[in-house]
């Protein structure tokens, strides 16, 4: 399974890509789309953002994407822009038939470092522990990208492995049922 996650913005728009496979994850790729370097205009802004995660979903081909949600914003003006970063993320997926999950930042930061109020260099020493990535990256953003995708993995086995009631763990997991009074074969 490999999950792409991002973390949207106009300014700069974090992405982190990760593999699972038996509960291992593994780094695939991680950086930013500083799209303000670039325009000064929010449209022209939110075009390098989608040609950047379109490219990176075409290089990385992702079967599941993670994103952050909106939480609240200093300003309507901020919460426009951000809405608009992330719909832009939720386009460049849903155009390519990959389904996108969200999640809050409380959420994403308990996943990760058991704290749902742990602090952005926080995040970003376990997102590094945890996927063994030596150099810090320059901007939190593309941690913070990388954690939504951990998130994203610990929350699918989490859901995958509770079952609603004991009739269908057992339907779901005949091999871990222990038959008294049968004798082995």
């Amino acid at each position: 399974m490999r999950i792409l996650g991002i973390d949207p913005g106009t300014i700069v728009c974090g992405y982190g890509v990760i593999d699972i496979e038996n509960r291992k994850m593994k780094l695939v790729e991680y950086g930013v789309v500083e799209a303000k370097k670039q325009y000064a205009e929010l449209p022209r802004r939110l075009e390098v953002i989608y040609l950047r995660l379109t490219g990176v979903i075409e290089r990385t081909l992702p079967d599941e994407t993670a994103l952050e949600a909106v939480f609240f914003a200093k300003n309507a003006q901020s919460l426009a822009k951000l809405s608009h970063a992330r719909g832009v993320a939720m386009l460049a997926a849903t155009l390519k038939e990959i389904p996108v999950t969200e999640y809050s930042a409380k959420e994403v930061k308990r996943s990760v470092t058991g704290n749902g109020n742990a602090a952005k260099e926080q995040v970003g020493y376990m997102v590094r522990k945890m996927l063994g990535i030596e150099e810090t990256p320059d901007f939190f953003d593309a941690t913070d990208a990388l954690a939504i995708a951990v998130c994203h993995a610990l929350k699918r086995n989490e859901n995958k492995s509770k079952a609603k009631s004991w009739k269908k763990f057992l339907e779901e997991n005949p091999q871990r049922v222990a038959r008294i009074g049968q004798k082995k074969q």
